[in-house]
This record gives C-alpha cells, structure tokens and sequence, in this order.
C-alpha cells in the first residue's frame, strides 16, 4: 500500500500567507460595519454555487454563477468606500521600516500592547472640555499617516498633558487643523485632513468633525475631538461616532481600538 503525499512547495506557503493578508485586510475594512453582512450574504451564494456545479444541477448552478459575475459591477458601487481606503491603506504602507513591517504582521500575534499613554491623552481632552477649547486629535495605527504630517508642522515630543493643553489654546498658532500622534509622541501639528462629504453628517456637527470622520473613513486611524461650542468629546473611528457613557468607558473603548 503507497501513500500519496501532496506535494507542497514554498510558493504554496506564500500564497497562503498573502490570502490570510489580503483576508484581514478586507475584516478590518468591513468589521463593525453592516458591510460584513453583505459579504458573508455573498460567501453563501458563492457556496451554494459551488455545491449545485459539484452535484451537477446546471439551471441552477447557471443561474447564481450569472448572479455572481454580473454582480462584481454592482460590488463596486456599493463598497466603493471601503475600496477606496482598502487601496489608500496598501498605498500608504511603509514596508521599508521595521515598524512598518511588524504593524502588517500585527494580526499574528497573540497578545498587543499599545504604546500610547491614553490617560494623558483623554486627561488633556478633558480639561480642554471644561474651557470648551477645540480640539482634534489623530493617533496613527497601522496606516501611515505621513501624507497627511506633510501638510501641517512636524514636531517630536512625548505625549504630555501641559504640551497638547498648550498646543490647542485658543491663542496658540498651532490650534489650527489637527494633531497627530504615533508611537506616543506628537508628530505633527495644524495638519489638513481630508474633508468627509457624507451625507448622513448632522448639519449641526461643523468643519472639525467631518475632518474627523474623514480621515477615520480611508485610514485605520481613530480621532478624539473636542467641541468648541459645547466642550462635548467625541470619539471617532471607522467614519463613524463611539458612543460612551463615562470616562472609564471610553479609557476601555480606546484601549481595546488600539490594540485590536
């Protein structure tokens, strides 16, 4: 009796690696979004598709694999978004650098801690509320942001509470536009983001939390801001608004998004 072993090669390996790349990709764009229910709608159709070709049920076999090609069009328009910043997160990857490298491989580890001290951060927001000063703040996760650092003043001091208190003043030349963090440190400040056009934005939120919502819709990067009018702090990630209900919440909150 032989035994037939399959043979597996090292490009068996990497395509392997590049399909568990590509698929955690595509769970980071589409995880807490309804998104996510449209793509396991369509792995369903593409099973059974798949099952009805193996059983040899042509009419129907042939009626979801028109379903599914002719669908591929329609795909492009309904995640044209999420595609957009699929190709802005690829685009803006630094694989030249170390930190670069490992923050692509961040998924195979077990267990993360985040560098950034989220106490001073939110310490910081929260006396900025009571004065009701504006302010919006970036912090870099695994898309490189220095698209973005170009456009504004670049700097390279540790997170500090007096330093961002400071920077946000209202009377500061460097309140204006954003500050970005990485790593715990404040890399930049009075950065440009780029401008949601949403339509689904209350028209009572202004310039500030579109930028927000902006920059957290084509990269991974996560916003706290503060408003002018009414000292609120907003939490941003995803293009979208984490609701919380006590500080402590929202420390939670923070801590679990930076490290996932």
């Amino acid at each position: 009796m032989s035994l037939d072993f399959i043979d597996f090669s090292f490009l068996d390996v990497l395509d392997i690696i590049l399909v568990a790349i590509l698929l955690y990709y595509i769970y980071k764009l589409l995880k807490g979004t309804v998104a996510i229910n449209i793509v396991i709608g369509i792995a369903l159709i593409f099973l059974i598709w798949k099952i009805t070709q193996a059983l040899h049920m042509e009419m129907l076999s042939g009626i979801l694999g028109y379903l599914l090609s002719g669908g591929v069009i329609a795909l492009i328009i309904v995640f044209q978004q999420e595609i957009r910043k699929f190709l802005l997160m690829i685009g803006t990857t630094n694989f030249s650098t170390k930190r670069g490298f490992l923050n692509q491989l961040k998924f195979l580890q077990s267990e993360i801690n985040s560098e950034i001290d989220i106490e001073t951060i939110l310490k910081a927001c929260f006396n900025l509320s009571k004065t009701k000063t504006g302010a919006l703040i970036v912090i870099e996760k695994t898309n490189n942001l220095d698209f973005l650092i170009n456009t504004g003043d670049k700097m390279n001091a540790l997170v500090n509470e007096a330093i961002l208190e400071s920077i946000f003043y209202k009377n500061s030349p460097l309140h204006d536009g954003a500050t970005v963090i990485r790593d715990n440190y404040i890399i930049a400040t009075r950065v440009i983001l780029p401008v949601s056009d949403s339509t689904k934005i209350p028209s009572r939120f202004g310039l500030r939390h579109r930028a927000a919502i902006g920059v957290t819709e084509k990269t991974d990067a996560i916003c706290l801001l503060v408003s002018e009018e009414t000292g609120e702090i907003s939490y941003i990630n995803n293009g979208e608004f984490v609701l919380y209900k006590t500080p402590e919440e929202l420390f939670k909150k923070l801590q679990k998004d930076l490290t996932a």
